[in-house]
């Protein structure tokens, strides 16, 4: 029998798109499901890298619709209500979205609740208790290193502020508006006497790194990290790791995760409470939080929910684990009135305190 699943090309979640489609339509036609679930709208950033384009080919009964490619988090909930009750291909059965949207997306009564056979393997901190969004990976704050311009690699936030680095520490995105950005502010005030509760130390950080000259305002992206121009990048663990293995050496890239401490960034998944098609969402859930799914992730270098839990039961192969920064640091996992409260206050503070403009 045929299938059909309709997804978006999803910039942030392009690999587990076009690896997972394959996994989950076979779980589908075992199931005699005749209509799969059409998977996420849109996506807030850039993530894991691209699986290959003819992975959907293995599945020649799955159809892959775009619906939104490049819509934000905000956009993805307000297709749910836009199409509630319509059973048309705008319709979204599943979203994937930044963490404080599941809470929103909950309280808008959008969601239906639902518990994977793994449920009891994802840590409380990230999911809903009830069961109406949990968490699908996150990432980590790094130092993205160029080697080849940076001999004495930095091991923690307060070696940035030694002369040696003077013009070369780089944001990925301006802090007024770039959710990487502020994340790496954010994650710096870890670090440096702050909290997940207190962003503030990390402004000021980022005044003191201004004013020795280090910090420089260009957005570091993998050109100007390769080029030398921002050859140290605050940047999510599984963009700088794809970044190292996509350079292969031209230049050497060394990802360190801070010793004192850092942040990680959680996107969720959730099924509308007016699927069309519940039971084919539930199984594509089913398939996302299985072993096999949620190693698809972490070969895009994103650290799936059960990571902790797979790691544990030895079900992470070694040669993957290989490819991972070793760290035992810190890592905050915010809840979402302390991300509202920290993006405000660095979205406000940052020319107010910092003062820098970055282009």
């Amino acid at each position: 029998m045929s299938s059909k699943i309709e997804t978006s090309a999803l910039s942030r979640r392009a690999f587990l798109r076009l690896s997972a489609v394959a996994g989950v339509g076979a779980v589908l036609a075992a199931c005699g499901q005749a209509t799969p679930a059409a998977a996420p709208t849109a996506a807030p950033a850039a993530a894991p890298t691209a699986a290959p384009a003819a992975a959907p080919t293995a599945a020649p009964f799955i159809k892959l619709e775009d619906l939104n490619p490049d819509g934000s988090s905000a956009q993805e909930v307000e297709a749910i209500k836009a199409n509630a009750g319509s059973k048309g291909p705008q319709a979204p059965d599943v979203i994937d979205v930044g963490f404080t949207w599941g809470d929103t997306a909950k309280k808008d009564k959008v969601l239906q609740a639902y518990k994977v056979a793994t449920w009891a393997e994802i840590p409380d901190a990230l999911k809903d208790a009830e069961g109406y969004w949990y968490g699908d990976y996150y990432g980590v704050m790094t130092f993205e290193v160029n080697t080849q311009v940076v001999k004495n690699v930095p091991q923690d936030w307060s070696d940035l502020l030694k002369p040696e680095y003077k013009g070369q520490v780089a944001l990925a995105g301006d802090p007024t508006g770039s959710g990487q950005a502020i994340n790496a502010v954010w994650a710096a005030a870890l670090g440096n006497g702050g909290s997940l509760d207190n962003a503030a130390a990390g402004l000021d950080f980022f005044k003191k790194l201004n004013d020795a000259g280090n910090f420089v305002p260009v957005v570091a992206k993998p050109a100007t990290i390769a080029k030398g121009e921002t050859p140290i990048a605050l940047r999510w663990d599984y963009n700088a790791l794809a970044n190292r293995d996509s350079t292969a050496g031209n230049p050497e890239i060394a990802v360190v995760v801070p010793k004192s401490g850092s942040l990680a960034g959680v996107y969720v998944q959730a099924i509308s409470a007016y699927s069309a098609r519940p039971n084919a969402a539930r199984l594509w859930m089913e398939f996302l939080y299985s072993d096999e799914g949620q190693l698809l992730w972490l070969k895009g270098y994103a650290s799936p929910a059960r990571l902790d839990a797979m790691k544990k039961a030895g079900k992470v192969p070694a040669d993957l684990l290989a490819k991972l920064p070793k760290y035992d640091s810190p890592v905050g996992i915010p809840t979402g009135d302390q991300i509202n409260k920290a993006v405000d206050a660095i979205k406000a503070g940052w020319t107010t305190v910092v003062g820098a403009t970055v282009k």
